[in-house]
């Protein structure tokens, strides 16, 4: 059975809100995203009324839940500010979710920890078509390979690529406590927006939905016990970057660029961006750093070569490594075969490990064993 609009509708219309009319008659509500079993919207409300709306967005997610076939639910609260208004009662910024945004002079004091995580990193870069997601993945099964337990989450919202990385197109169930059990690859357990819509849906989403999904998926996830979580970011310095360093303690960020200048410009703002909500760069890794011919093996800078290097060393941050642009690497990302898997014992599951290696010694991690 399929949910549709009409099914959302007719369930927020129980709802008294605090304008005193139904919900859907309050002209709050986003456009409703309703895709087989999974429900997703927003209400939109002034700043100043943020407390009184977030006991109507709990009843939303709510009556949602308990129309039938609805197995996943995602109500946003979105606090806006009218122009002139001046600051809203107690501080409140825009919201996501049942989660307040921090205060003005403590961005980072809403951060909760994830139980049974022992740290979190962040896989950035400042533009996209870098290779960034494909570098996550492998990154995550060298620290695996490490001995660490290591989990990845897909936080690209726009554009999820774990999914198709991994070969996973499965649905999450739920524990009886209403948690996503992450889907299990390679030993890793995976996490992704891709695994809740289907791979060709737009994903049409303001800041606070973004917000909102990224805590679930921290959250609402029952990730178990892991040495390392792994996160790939969107592309960019946007609401993602900002609401995962302000709703988790990141012990890091690793920003993937390529040697070009253009992309070097953009991997300086990603950098800039989490050295102001005092992310630490773990360091910069230079993709497609070069490319290796797979007839005669000659290589050729395509892209040019050691502009990732220079970078780190201007900015003072760690250079982790390069990664070339590789046939084999980009055929077993196509197709749900990551390097590592295929060609474990290979050059470029070394290059991958020896990254790997160095997060681990910055990060201080032990191995589950020890």
């Amino acid at each position: 059975m399929s949910v549709t609009k009409d099914d959302v509708l007719s369930s927020l219309a129980k709802i008294q809100t605090p304008r005193g009319v139904p919900l859907p008659a309050a002209k709050v509500l986003s456009e409703i995203t309703a895709s087989g079993d999974k429900v997703f919207f927003s209400l939109t409300v002034d700043a100043a009324e943020a407390r009184a709306w977030e006991a109507i967005r709990a009843q939303a997610e709510e009556a949602v839940r308990a129309i039938p076939g609805v197995k996943t639910v995602m109500v946003a609260l979105t606090a806006e500010r009218r122009p002139g208004s001046g600051p809203a009662p107690g501080g409140v910024k825009p919201v996501a979710s049942h989660q307040h945004g921090a205060g003005a002079d403590s961005p980072m004091g809403k951060q909760k920890a994830i139980p049974g995580i022992k740290a979190i990193i962040a896989v950035a870069s400042g533009k996209g078509g870098v290779g960034k997601s494909t570098t996550a993945l492998n990154l995550a099964l060298g620290l695996r390979d490490l001995g660490l337990k290591v989990g990845l989450l897909d936080a690209d919202i726009y554009g999820p690529s774990v999914p198709r990385l991994t070969g996973v197109k499965e649905m999450p169930k739920l524990t009886d406590d209403k948690k996503m059990i992450p889907l299990q690859r390679f030993g890793l357990p995976l996490m992704s927006i891709g695994f809740l819509v289907a791979e060709d849906t737009a994903m049409v989403w303001r800041g606070p939905m973004i917000q909102s999904a990224i805590r679930q998926m921290l959250q609402d996830v029952a990730w178990g016990e892991l040495d390392l979580l792994v996160v790939d970011m969107p592309p960019g310095t946007g609401d993602a970057q900002l609401s995962l360093a302000q709703q988790v303690p990141l012990a890091g960020a690793v920003i993937v660029s390529t040697p070009q200048d253009l992309a070097l410009i953009d991997a300086r703002r990603g950098i800039s961006m989490f050295k102001k909500v005092d992310v630490p760069t773990l360091g910069i890794v230079e993709n497609m750093s070069y490319f290796l011919c797979p007839h005669c093996n000659g290589r050729s800078d395509i892209f040019g070569h050691g502009g990732a290097r220079h970078e780190a060393e201007r900015l003072g941050v760690p250079f982790l490594g390069e990664i070339p642009l590789d046939i084999a690497i980009r055929e077993g990302s196509d197709a749900g075969r990551p390097v590592l898997e295929t060609d474990p014992a290979g050059k470029h599951a070394e290059i991958y490990r020896a990254i790997a290696g160095k997060i681990k010694n910055a990060l201080r991690l032990e191995t589950a064993a020890a």
